[in-house]
């Protein structure tokens, strides 16, 4: 069995990982909705051009790889 995952919807990054003052929140949020809609492992982060795994992959993964992922669905 994998670690807990944290309180909070999939869609919704930690706030430590992405401030939701961040001038480009919303559009990081939307790619990152859309990868997960089409079942996509991330995307192309629109701020720095680097692929972000999604929360989705994340979690298929079963714990935490202490990256300090963007999406990671394991810090609380």
């Amino acid at each position: 069995m994998g670690e807990a995952i944290a309180d909070r919807p999939l869609s919704e990054p930690h706030r430590d990982r992405l401030s939701t003052d961040a001038p480009d929140f919303a559009e990081i949020v939307a790619a990152h909705e859309l990868a997960m809609s089409r079942g996509e492992s991330g995307y192309t982060d629109p701020r720095s051009g680097l692929f972000v795994l999604a929360a989705t992959y994340l979690v298929s993964r079963g714990h935490c790889c202490d990256s300090g992922c963007r999406h990671c669905p394991y810090v609380v």
